[in-house]
């Protein structure tokens, strides 16, 4: 037991291990359940290099179908997701309320609150299968980079594609006035900041700033308006995508 705490494993059998978490993890399985899954692996690839075995000797010649293979074995954790559901949409909807403050006070159709619910919904839902195919894929960082990008793009087109809807078919709109639109802006980034002390993760800033600081700095220019929109959506899409990016590597490789 002691030589076998002593072996340090390879390179590859380390970064299986950090791929099977992130692709378990974002198949939506309980994490006590992955820690043990992986601890286990993990003793049994330390046993089977000292031996010089090599890791198809313990997940076979097909990494991916080894990893469907776990995944399908486990019960997927709805009572620990269902959970992070309503904080997503709570969130798209202060990210919306906060972008629109810069604007002026809030006034929002019903048909624009359903599709940001929806957005956020797809965007969550995007992210992790992204997160799940560069787990189970061998890619390049390039590759990995700018599959993070594309949950973001199609996310960010559908919102696009609401907006013009909305302006075509009209449904009922709820309007505010200054002090109700400052107190529901106050809450909003309230909400934002205290969710992300409690996760103890910055990516609601992040994406909060991504989304929003872009426009705001390029509205002082002299660019028109379509010019702006496009260069603001680049960096917001780049932003969060090296953001992703970072928190993919720091999740797959977290003990």
């Amino acid at each position: 037991m002691w030589k076998m705490e002593q072996h340090l494993l390879s390179d590859q059998s380390r970064k299986f291990i950090d791929d099977l978490r992130l692709y378990l993890f974002s198949s939506g399985k309980n994490d006590h359940e992955i820690n043990e899954i992986a601890e286990e692996l993990e003793m049994h690839l330390i046993e089977a290099e000292m031996h010089g075995k090599s890791i198809e000797k313990i997940v076979g010649s097909s990494p991916k179908e080894y990893m469907i293979n776990i995944s399908n074995e486990m019960k997927t954790d709805y009572r620990q997701w269902a959970k992070y559901v309503p904080l997503i949409v709570i969130s798209a909807m202060s990210f919306l309320i906060l972008g629109d403050l810069l604007q002026g006070t809030l006034s929002y159709s019903i048909l624009e609150i359903m599709g940001t619910v929806l957005f956020s919904l797809m965007f969550m839902g995007g992210v992790f299968i992204a997160f799940r195919y560069v787990a189970s894929n061998q890619v390049s960082r390039l590759k990995e980079f700018l599959i993070m990008l594309l949950p973001i793009m199609i996310s960010m087109i559908f919102f696009v594609v609401l907006i013009v809807v909305d302006s075509i078919y009209k449904t009922p709109i709820i309007d505010f006035n200054w002090f109700g639109s400052i107190v529901i802006g106050l809450i909003a980034l309230s909400f934002v900041v205290l969710f992300s002390i409690w996760a103890k993760t910055a990516v609601m800033l992040v994406i909060l700033i991504a989304l929003h600081l872009p426009a705001f700095i390029l509205s002082f220019t002299s660019f028109g308006e379509v010019p702006r929109l496009i260069i603001g959506m680049v960096i917001t899409y780049i932003l969060i995508g090296l953001y992703l990016f970072w928190e993919l590597k720091k999740l797959k490789g977290k003990k």
